[in-house]
């Protein structure tokens, strides 16, 4: 028996990472929804609707129909990549530019809609593991596990800022933290969908748990939860 699990929580905690490695143990589908925002900021951005002090919000809302996002499996590394109008864009849309953008552009009700209706057809069959900033409680409220995550601003933005430095890019670290606590301000703030607990979501704070624990705790609960659906 499949089961549909949601993990949410703030930026740079590790979602992605270990929802992956849950979609690949149990052999599941993964949903970066996370990289569907990114793919769209990159797309207003490539058509100069947003900037520094500038977003031309009626304008992407305009042409959000034009706007098709897929995800693509790497053969080489097994993982699944974001396509935008079927272009490979995953390392695009990675950068600190659109990170910088990409909570204002998620608060826009029609984006939101657009993507949260995509998310949904995606897990009709179950069977899917989706992270995001509110897969739990508008994505998938009745999803049968639920996972809140949490660590510490500065261990975040320490996390984001030797990933982007080992990428190649010129940041500096008090930049990365401006942007992960603005980041944290937006998502929490915003009317549509903000970023909360869910009621029943177990919260996992790893500030300082290594990745391979925090799996396995998330894959005992997994399988926990399958067990009582059998």
């Amino acid at each position: 028996m499949k089961i549909t699990i949601a993990i949410d929580g703030y930026s740079s905690t590790g979602k992605s990472t270990v929802a992956k490695q849950l979609a690949d143990w149990l052999e599941y589908i993964y949903v970066d929804t996370g990289a569907m925002y990114r793919a769209v900021t990159l797309y207003t951005m490539r058509k100069g609707w947003v900037s520094d002090g500038f977003f031309d919000k009626e304008s992407l809302i305009r042409h959000l129909e034009d706007i098709q996002i897929s995800f693509k499996r790497n053969t080489s590394s097994g993982k699944a990549e974001v396509c935008l109008n079927g272009e490979n864009v995953e390392n695009q849309i990675r950068t600190l530019e659109v990170s910088s953008y990409v909570s204002p552009i998620a608060t826009v009700s029609e984006v939101r809609a657009k993507l949260v209706e995509q998310q949904q057809r995606m897990g009709e069959e179950k069977g899917i593991v989706m992270d995001g900033r509110d897969i739990g409680t508008v994505v998938f409220p009745n999803a049968e596990l639920k996972i809140f995550m949490t660590a510490s601003a500065e261990e975040r933005a320490n996390r984001r800022y030797h990933e982007l430095r080992e990428r190649g890019d010129d940041v500096s670290y008090k930049s990365v933290l401006s942007n992960v606590i603005e980041r944290d301000r937006i998502d929490t703030t915003r009317k549509d969908s903000p970023l909360i607990k869910a009621d029943d979501a177990i919260e996992i704070d790893n500030t300082e748990t290594n990745v391979e624990d925090q799996f396995h705790t998330i894959l005992q609960l997994a399988k926990d939860r399958i067990a009582g659906r059998i």
